[in-house]
């Protein structure tokens, strides 16, 4: 069927005019089968329009044939017409032989939509009528992956492996199942599919979960070398920077991880978590003032963080910043709502530069979260007893001790502290 192949051709080459001249010939004169084919070839590359054209040809030749309405509907969907499509699957009946293939597209319409359960439940009725055949599990199985039901999605790629199905609509179910198991926090399985994976059929974001999946189980030096493979091949895949240094991290190779992390942010300057994790690999390198300006460049990203903010400010005090944490504190210091860590902060910044009252202040507020915290009890019964609280330092200590019973100098303190009554 040569004038098939021109119109095809005329397409791929943008001579839509002669194109669409030659089609209405072939739907005038060719064979219907002929005319099927041509339009789900049409349908596959993408060009809808003709494909649309040829299905609705057909209809009107043979009405009955549900299967047409079935794969308008579909186009339909594609394109956003979901009213249009509506109409064609409503025509469908459940005798029909093509209600199988309607209640699928259905699913995916509603999905579309966001109505996850009726596109659930158009599948599920599917799979009740045909259990066993591949389009409808391979459905569900998708639709439960996509939507993060990752348990029930895994149930379903086994059963498709168990029926011979490895590959369907050119999704493999090894790498399915590899990135499903991983999702549930199961490695090893993972790990065991992805190993069954050609190296062409390892997508970047593949190559990614292989890596962090390797990660998960310790297996630092296969994942930095996957991490390093990705890194060549996709050098803006930034998200695989803070993870390839934490494996670094963790075989102890501080420098290669903070390198790492600068070559991320030189491929991506406004990503905070490269900041953020740069600012910890440079303590463990002892390099608090490298630290220090991670985490205030992070916060010029994110300056409402205030997980950021406690950061910076813990590393601060950790310094004897203790001015320094004091200014930086006091604008976030305007309800009851701040974090207790940065009372906890402002309490020590305090304390350290003698001022008492001010000091107390903080502790207080910050009191009611730390009750069982041994280190804020410890210093907070000193305070107390420093400025003659010496009830509430009784009870700091006592608190304390419940905590750390075996702990000679606070034993001794709370003696000093009944000298003192």
């Amino acid at each position: 069927m040569n004038r098939y192949e021109d119109v095809i051709s005329l397409i791929e080459d943008g001579n839509i005019e002669k194109a669409t001249q030659v089609f209405g010939q072939v739907l005038k004169e060719a064979d219907p089968d002929d005319i099927y084919s041509l339009a789900e070839e049409l349908y596959m590359l993408g060009f809808s329009d003709f494909a649309e054209k040829a299905y609705k040809s057909l209809l009107i030749k043979f009405p009955d044939e549900d299967i047409l309405r079935v794969q308008l509907a579909d186009l339909a969907v594609s394109d956003g017409h979901d009213d249009e499509a509506l109409e064609y699957l409503s025509a469908v009946k459940p005798d029909s032989d093509a209600y199988v293939n309607s209640l699928l597209v259905a699913a995916d319409l509603y999905q579309t939509q966001g109505l996850l359960e009726v596109s659930e439940n158009k599948l599920l009725e599917a799979l009740k009528i045909a259990p066993n055949e591949e389009a409808v599990i391979f459905g569900l199985a998708e639709f439960y992956f996509n939507t993060k039901k990752f348990g029930k999605a895994i149930e379903l790629y086994l059963t498709l492996v168990r029926l011979g199905f490895t590959q369907l609509a050119g999704v493999s179910m090894v790498q399915r199942l590899g990135q499903a198991y991983a999702e549930v926090g199961k490695f090893e399985q993972a790990l065991g599919y992805f190993e069954q994976l050609e190296d062409e059929q390892i997508s970047p974001d593949t190559r990614f979960q292989i890596a962090f999946t390797q990660l998960q189980v310790k297996n630092y030096e296969d994942a930095i070398e996957n991490f390093k493979k990705l890194k060549k091949d996709n050098k803006d895949y930034t998200t695989l920077y803070p993870f390839l240094a934490t494996a670094y991290e963790q075989m102890g190779f501080l420098q290669d991880a903070l390198e790492t992390l600068q070559e991320g942010l030189r491929v991506d300057q406004y990503n905070v978590k490269l900041y953020e994790k740069a600012s910890s690999v440079s303590l463990k390198l002892q390099q608090p003032e490298e630290a220090q300006e991670y985490l205030e460049k992070a916060l010029e990203l994110e300056p409402d963080s205030l997980t950021l903010v406690i950061e910076l400010s813990n590393l601060l005090v950790s310094r004897q910043k203790y001015q320094e944490t004091i200014d930086f504190l006091s604008s976030f210091v305007q309800n009851d709502e701040i974090d207790p860590q940065i009372y906890w902060n402002l309490g020590k910044s305090y304390g350290a530069l003698d001022n008492d009252e001010l000091a107390l202040k903080y502790y207080q507020a910050a009191s009611r979260v730390y009750d069982d915290n041994p280190t804020f009890l410890r210093e907070f019964a000193i305070l107390n007893r420093r400025v003659g609280n010496l009830e509430e330092a009784r009870q700091n200590v006592a608190l304390y001790l419940k905590l750390v019973p075996d702990d000679l100098e606070m034993q001794n303190f709370e003696d000093e502290l009944l000298e003192d009554f």
